[in-house]
């Protein structure tokens, strides 16, 4: 893959907590390639083996209440596992849907895309303990937005971003306490390269989270996505729908198969996991190596 050279910033200092935020001018920056081939796992948006058996797709609510963990209780600490501050502990609040990323799952993740991510953009869409986005800070980002609704999640983001810069500089990271989806539609079109999208459980949000963040995306950017069911049911009824009524991409036909979701044809499947009873994903453009 061949990056730009360029990153975006949100004009808002570390640590504050605005209601909003618009579109901002982009930085330079050189930045090195993502890590990532695509795999056995590797799932088109529109090509001859995406379609399915025009059943509906099991989507909704059901895909996003698995609980993270078989308890059914959140984590109260986590633990950086890579990078600058490999093995910081940072304390996580007892909120309602908040489930960290296990750190099996975030191992796999960065693996994924290649353990470093120095000068990369990253967004932490619904970002609650933080685990996603501290990861990807302590893996070298540029940049690491993190949106954060709940004003006790938000609160902690920041406490543990004071506690990670006092052993390293962590002013790349940047906490916005709001809606998140309100967010993202005011953060500029291509911004960033790494997209972390894990709604808050139990909430119905997948679909729309995807909407707001594809175009968000660098033309060679990756979309990680959790949910409680894989995706490979959304593509498929949405290929089926092209299929059963001759369609064109983008038809009203193809999102009707389901409701709630945006078209992903000229997206896919590069990767996808399982641990218990979460569904972990990374999308791309299709043809971007």
């Amino acid at each position: 893959m061949t990056r730009s050279s360029r990153s975006s910033a949100v004009h808002h200092a570390p640590g504050a907590s605005p209601r909003g935020t618009g579109a901002a001018e982009p930085r330079a920056g050189a930045k090195p390639a993502i890590g990532i081939k695509p795999g056995a796992h590797s799932r088109g948006g529109s090509g001859a083996n995406a379609g399915g058996t025009g059943a509906k797709a099991r989507m909704g609510a059901k895909a996003d209440t698995a609980a993270k963990s078989g308890t059914g209780h959140a984590a109260h600490q986590i633990r950086i596992i890579g990078g600058d501050w490999k093995r910081t502990p940072l304390p996580v609040v007892d909120a309602e849907g908040l489930r960290p990323t296990p750190d099996r799952v975030r191992e796999t993740l960065f693996n994924w895309l290649g353990q470093r991510l120095d000068g990369l953009s990253c967004l932490d869409l619904f970002a609650g303990s933080g685990a996603l986005g501290f990861e990807a800070a302590s893996r070298g980002a540029a940049r690491v937005l993190m949106i954060e609704r709940n004003p006790r999640a938000a609160a902690q983001l920041r406490s543990n971003q004071a506690k990670l810069a006092r052993s390293g500089n962590a002013d790349a990271i940047e906490i916005v306490e709001a809606d998140a989806l309100r967010v993202a539609t005011g953060l500029p079109r291509g911004g960033f390269d790494v997209v972390f999208v894990d709604p808050p459980f139990g909430a119905a949000l997948t679909g729309s989270a995807l909407a707001a963040t594809l175009p968000l995306l660098r033309k060679d950017g990756v979309l990680y996505v959790e949910a409680g069911e894989p995706l490979d049911a959304v593509f498929d009824a949405q290929a089926s729908a092209r299929a059963d009524t001759g369609t064109e991409p983008g038809a009203a036909t193809t999102t009707d198969a389901t409701p709630g979701w945006p078209d992903l044809v000229g997206w896919r499947i590069l990767r996808q996991g399982r641990a218990g009873a979460v569904h972990y994903h990374l999308l791309q453009r299709e043809n971007e190596e």
